[in-house]
């Protein structure tokens, strides 16, 4: 909430450049709610102050370009970005080699995840640049299929919740919930055919 206070008036002032501007920053890594910026940007929208549709193209503008800042950053620099001292602490070695065990584990659906985990997001992005595993067409796909899910929820949500900002952080609390247990059932789903599949391919 005491983000939402602080945005709130920003965007008021500066529209859809400023929810683009922040929606950048949280790429980055910085510690801004990016799911609070999007609610913002479409509580604005619901006080009239910019059109819905309109935010979430922009949304969705702000989170891919900030994402893939980080992503070809990693591509063109690997790890001679680390020693910039902001990345530096954001992926440490440790981090990294966690990261890559994910990757080696789930493939390039880690990067479809990674977007619903704001603390996770960033250091994966950057290390599947680094790592050139993963191809920027991919990374766009992965990423940008999760935007598409993310973004529209947020915007809207806060568009229909703007006359009620006091019941609105419940329903953010929850639709948080609501994406990680649609995550959760989609993985399971995932695995049940993936399991099926291989039972059908062995040899009887």
């Amino acid at each position: 909430m005491t983000v939402f206070n602080a945005l709130l008036p920003i965007f008021t002032e500066y529209g859809y450049i400023a929810v683009f501007v922040m929606l950048l920053i949280c790429g980055f890594g910085v510690p801004l709610p990016e799911d609070v910026t999007l609610v913002t940007g479409g509580v604005i929208a619901g006080l009239g102050y910019a059109n819905e549709h309109n935010m979430v193209a922009v949304g969705l503008a702000g989170v891919m370009l900030g994402d893939g800042l980080i992503f070809l950053g990693g591509r063109f620099f690997g790890d001679g970005i680390t020693r910039v001292k902001f990345f530096k602490k954001l992926l440490t070695p440790e981090r990294y080699c966690a990261v890559q065990n994910k990757f080696a584990k789930y493939g390039r659906w880690v990067m479809f995840v990674a977007r619903f985990l704001p603390g996770l997001r960033t250091p994966v992005f950057l290390t599947a640049g680094m790592s050139r595993r993963v191809s920027f067409p991919t990374w766009l796909l992965m990423d940008g299929f999760a935007a598409l899910i993310s973004v529209p929820v947020w915007v809207y949500l806060g568009f229909y919740s703007a006359k009620n900002i006091d019941g609105l952080f419940d329903m953010v609390h929850r639709g948080q919930h609501i994406l990680l247990g649609l995550l959760v059932l989609g993985a399971a789903v995932g695995v049940v055919y993936w399991w099926r599949s291989r039972q059908r391919s062995r040899p009887s």
